[in-house]
């Protein structure tokens, strides 16, 4: 499987989760209390019942979404296995973990996670079932979540892992904040006229309907022109519908190499008004808290005069969080063309960057 070809399969895998509660418009949960008590039962992903007995000491995180929640809600402590490098550094001490990153750079290491002795492995949706079957064989309690599209899918995520582990009130915590910072976003940016948007990926792929970077865009007040265009997933758009539905704002993640140097993007209204920006690809493809981050760029960066004179910020690096989040890389949130200039000129090893999930 060739690079990119690799990537755009791991991105379909990140954001296609079905929400599996009721939401508002912006897809944003309820947080109403969790129930944190042990033993603790649900049903995973692959249809299995699992049960937790007593709140976990060691929790090994298969992917980095699943690293990302334990740190937002407090639980970090407990991690003693997980994926390390680009794609977790911006967590606080990841570094002291134990990577449990197979030598390919993307699967998991079975031999290391058991030999981590864990209490409880989470297990996100880019784990394959037949690893976690073979984690279960050896006598290890796993749950594996199911896919999520919305906000909604990740705060529900949020919620269960904090029954899994025993920390239900910063789980409630951190979907109370992120809920928060949504809905100011949907209600600042209400009533505005949405620019087109594009969101490029490398060899010219791009989230359409049914995606999660979908929601994020419309949801900060951007039009997506690969969903305007009937593109479900992540397609490759041809050089017709560029020209054709003309985006106003480029949107690249930050793992990107570069902008396709075609026609079609240069005859844009983006380009030659010089309005693109760049987001954290750790935040935007992985399915934890931090996903309003990227949204809260976009808003402000599509409707600046709907946040002037307010002090909104995200939630995630901010003194309400119930924990100290990771301090490390944060989305560049400037317009223009000089900022994707200084992008990475080559992408690194496909599953190295994407084994976040």
């Amino acid at each position: 499987m060739n690079r990119v070809t690799a990537f755009v399969v791991v991105v379909v895998m990140l954001g296609t989760i079905p929400a599996a509660v009721g939401a508002p418009a912006s897809g944003a949960a309820q947080s109403a209390p969790p129930s944190c008590s042990f033993p603790f039962s649900a049903t995973d992903a692959t249809g299995t019942d699992v049960t937790v007995d007593s709140a976990p000491e060691r929790v090994v995180a298969l992917q980095p979404s699943a690293a990302q929640t334990m740190w937002e809600i407090g639980a970090q402590e407990t991690v003693v296995g997980m994926p390390i490098g680009p794609t977790t550094a911006y967590l606080n001490d990841s570094e002291s973990r134990t990577d449990v990153t197979a030598e390919d750079g993307f699967s998991t290491s079975v031999e290391t996670v058991v030999s981590l002795e864990p209490d409880l492995v989470l297990a996100p949706n880019t784990v394959p079932n037949e690893t976690v079957e073979t984690l279960r064989s050896a006598g290890i309690t796993v749950y594996k979540f199911g896919l999520s599209e919305s906000i909604a899918g990740v705060s529900n995520k949020t919620v269960r892992t904090g029954q899994l582990v025993g920390a239900c009130e910063g789980a409630s915590q951190r979907v109370e904040a992120m809920n928060e910072t949504v809905e100011s976003i949907e209600s600042a940016t209400e009533n505005r006229d949405r620019p087109r948007v594009l969101y490029v990926m490398d060899d010219g792929y791009t989230p359409g309907n049914e995606t999660f970077i979908h929601e994020i865009i419309t949801a900060a007040g951007g039009e997506n022109v690969a969903a305007n265009a009937n593109i479900t997933g992540y397609q490759q758009i041809n050089p017709e519908t560029v020209i054709e539905q003309d985006p106003q704002w480029l949107v690249i993640p930050d793992h990107t190499s570069s902008i396709p140097n075609r026609t079609e993007y240069a005859e844009t209204t983006a380009l030659e008004r010089n309005q693109t920006v760049t987001v954290d690809s750790n935040y935007v493809s992985q399915p934890g808290p931090r996903v309003v981050v990227p949204m809260e760029t976009l808003a402000k960066t599509f409707h600046p005069d709907a946040f002037e004179g307010t002090n909104a910020s995200t939630d995630s690096d901010d003194a309400d969080a119930p924990a100290t989040p990771g301090e490390g890389t944060t989305d560049a949130t400037g317009p223009g063309f000089g900022v994707v200039a200084g992008l990475l000129a080559v992408l690194t090893l496909t599953g190295a960057l994407f084994a976040r999930r």
